[in-house]
């Protein structure tokens, strides 16, 4: 399945993310801890990824869009 956009839900600890292909089918949902989150990103295609504001929405939105994310 092509994930195609993914929500991630930042957080000190545990982090959630939750994937849809382009018909709003649900292809990926996970619970992850934090040395994980970079692994799983650098699995999927580049992807349009939303996140809540806070402050450390910009240290992810740094690090995902390396890996060619939106």
């Amino acid at each position: 399945m092509e994930i195609t956009r993914v929500g991630l839900d930042i957080a000190k600890r545990v982090f959630q993310v939750h994937g849809v292909d382009p018909h709003g089918r649900v292809g990926l949902c996970k619970k992850l801890v934090r040395g994980e989150v970079l692994g799983v990103f650098t699995q999927l295609p580049p992807c349009l990824i939303g996140t809540e504001a806070r402050g450390g929405a910009h240290y992810w939105g740094r690090d995902l869009s390396a890996w060619g994310t939106q």
